[in-house]
């Protein structure tokens, strides 16, 4: 492999945009230049046809007896909008002061080439190494991985019989400190619809009369919250796993305070429920959000009008133990019964999606069944971590969700290593995304370690 820098150049400059259509070329070469990658790699890549973006199963197998792991990563980007904001061409790729920066370079292409380019190097000093490896690039994660269902129907079992998989989808707080994510939170989507009168309505001549639909969604919208910040919907926490002893340990060698954190996200003060702190709250609580509202005149200046209709979009990151289909339906059922008799509602049950945990092995409350190799390779991670980053990696939570994480553990019984690659300055989903170059070439070392690792059985 060429120098990993111009690897991932080349990478970012296939606009694979998944949403929107109008970036298909980019999709197609984004796909053909990480097969060509994974066949320099001496894989054989099996492009898994969906009805959207194809899926790349690419493996390198040999002795069954021989560790084996699934690499999992996306080659789908978010859209680059708003363009103005960009200090460069997203897709045309530019370094400044150690960073790479272009849409994808850290979520999630600039990991795919750290493990592909560690890779190459372990191959390059040994290419008879003892260690199976299968990879899965979906090209939907970005639009939360439709036709991965299907996928894991018809290849589950063959992935089965790998021992974890191994992810870098995950985020660290600096280029310095790694996380080992230990924890993703799970999801529910709904939205809500609140229609009144056949049209919006002069608010002199009908006000006082009608109930306004907006009126309806802001008290719906506020009963779902106690003044404590806590979700008010009956069974809602009844299901969440304690926060274990290790992990507030863990936290507190986080390189962030809570006045740092206030800071950065340049916000009065924090709302955290159930006694939590704001660090603990983003990891250890589940969450009721209000992702848009809408309804009404939004021009400028006034219009005096009663609206016909008004919406909400509300989300809710679940914890480990929480079943989304339950959560989905206690939400629902809690905003039929709040929902005033003077407007109809109608109710849009979006996407859900399960929590993941896992127990590192050498901590208690560890489960017994976990495969030797996992074991080894968190081990290896540690060891490598600490020797290439100069600080020992922190094992959290993260309050992000990647849902087909869950499913590798649900559908095919697989465990996952996440070791997380991108940092809050990378801005993931905004305008300048970046990749630190130290940290690539840091991670690039360290990977070459815990393969290396994973394999021997050291």
């Amino acid at each position: 492999m060429q120098k990993p820098i111009e690897v991932l150049k080349e990478y970012i400059r296939f606009a694979s945009v998944s949403t929107d259509p109008a970036y298909a070329e980019g999709m197609l070469g984004a796909r053909r230049f990480a097969t060509g990658l994974l066949e320099q790699l001496g894989f054989v890549v099996e492009v898994v046809e969906t009805e959207l973006h194809p899926i790349l199963l690419a493996d390198r197998i040999g002795d069954p007896t021989w560790p084996h792991i699934v690499i999992y990563a996306h080659y789908d980007v978010q859209p680059a909008d708003p363009f103005s904001q960009w200090t460069d061409d997203p897709f045309d790729p530019t370094v400044r002061d150690g960073r790479l920066y272009g849409r994808g370079a850290a979520d999630n292409k600039g990991p795919t080439i750290v493990h592909m380019a560690a890779l190459s190097r372990v191959l390059a000093a040994n290419p008879d190494l003892p260690l199976n490896i299968t990879y899965v690039i979906e090209g939907e994660e970005e639009i939360g991985s439709p036709s991965m269902p299907k996928f894991f129907d018809q290849y589950a079992e063959r992935l089965s019989k790998a021992d974890f998989i191994l992810v870098s989808d995950t985020g660290s707080p600096n280029s310095e400190q790694i996380v080992i994510t230990t924890a993703l939170r799970g999801l529910v989507d709904l939205e809500i619809k609140l229609r009144g009168s056949k049209c919006d309505l002069h608010s002199g001549i009908h006000g006082g009369a009608v109930y306004n639909p907006n009126q309806a969604l802001m008290e719906i919208c506020a009963s779902l919250h106690n003044s404590d910040g806590s979700v008010n919907v009956p069974g809602f926490y009844d299901d969440v796993v304690p926060v274990f002893a290790w992990e507030r340990e863990e936290l507190k060698r986080y390189p962030e305070t809570v006045d740092s954190y206030r800071e950065l996200l340049d916000v009065p003060a924090f709302y955290p429920a159930n006694g939590l702190n704001p660090l603990e709250a983003v990891r250890f609580g589940p969450t009721l959000e209000f992702n848009g509202i809408g309804g009404g005149y939004q021009g400028e200046g006034s219009k005096t009008v009663i609206p016909s209709e008004a919406f909400a979009k509300i989300t809710c990151r679940l914890v480990a133990n929480q079943d989304p289909v339950k959560i989905q339906a206690q939400v629902v059922a809690a905003i039929k019964e709040r929902c005033p008799k003077g407007v109809t509602l109608t109710v849009r049950e979006g996407g859900i999606a399960e929590a993941y945990l896992v127990i590192p092995p050498d901590r208690p409350n560890a489960p017994d069944d976990q495969p030797a190799s996992f074991a080894r390779a968190f081990k290896a991670a540690d060891a490598a971590i600490g020797a290439k980053f100069g600080k020992p990696p922190i094992y959290l939570r993260e309050g992000g969700s990647i849902p087909v994480i869950a499913d590798f553990k649900k559908r095919a019984g697989l465990d996952a290593l996440m070791i997380g690659l991108f940092t809050p300055v990378d801005n993931l989903h905004a305008p300048d995304e970046g990749f630190s170059l130290p940290l690539m070439e840091n991670a690039i070392s360290a990977f070459e370690e815990i393969i290396q690792n994973i394999a021997i059985g050291k």
